[in-house]
């Protein structure tokens, strides 16, 4: 069956989309599963799930975090995650520059946008985000790497709704990337769209997308 659904969003997907297999409270079997089918980017959202999860498959997966993190969880992923996704705040940011630095590594991260009408979503305003970007703080963190924005739209049936949402990522990133890492090929990454509507991310420009129940249903 995840072979199936696997190759089913695949097909769906446009070229230079990449796919993350959300595979938050799945068995490590069907993670086992789906990368026999060649899938190799993995969302989790739990530090100890991951953890459990990275010790026992294969070390060339990529593991992106797309949960809310604690900055005292930061520690325990540090030595391995691909990206995290969700960095909503400078002293986040500061946190994972300073245990990537004590495992001499470069962390990818993006930074979340909040744009849904909902308290219980994480993130930054645009407005936040920008006045952090302005400050400039970051530019002075050498182990972590800024490659784009991450988003969740609002949970509606209202497709007109959640199209402005993914239109209004869509424009902050290219504000940020003209007026901050023009010269940066790594900021390249619009992650939005799940499960139920990354074909309309898509069109809306996401080029990173994060789908979990269509795969390991």
């Amino acid at each position: 069956m995840i072979k199936d659904n696997l190759k089913v969003v695949k097909d769906s997907l446009a070229d230079g989309v990449e796919l993350v297999a959300v595979s938050k409270y799945h068995p490590i079997s069907a993670v086992q599963e789906a990368y026999a089918e060649g899938q190799r980017v993995f969302g989790e959202s739990r530090e100890q799930e991951l953890r459990i999860k990275y010790d026992a498959l294969p070390k060339d997966i990529k593991w992106h975090f797309i949960g809310h993190l604690q900055t005292n969880k930061v520690k325990y992923i540090a030595p391995y995650i691909s990206m995290i996704e969700t960095v909503d705040s400078l002293k986040l940011m500061k946190e994972i520059n300073r245990h990537a630095e004590k495992n001499n590594r470069v962390i990818d991260i993006l930074l979340e946008l909040h744009l849904a009408q909902e308290d219980t979503k994480s993130g930054m305003s645009c407005d936040d985000m920008r006045q952090m970007l302005e400050q400039g703080e970051w530019k002075n963190m050498k182990n972590i790497r800024i490659c784009g924005i991450m988003m969740m739209a609002s949970n509606t049936d209202d497709e007109e709704r959640i199209k402005q949402e993914f239109l209004t990522a869509k424009a902050f990133f290219t504000e940020a990337k003209q007026k901050y890492f023009f010269n940066e090929d790594y900021f390249s990454v619009k992650s939005y769209g799940m499960s139920h509507d990354y074909l309309l991310a898509q069109e809306c420009g996401s080029n990173h997308v994060r789908v979990g129940s269509k795969i390991f249903n």
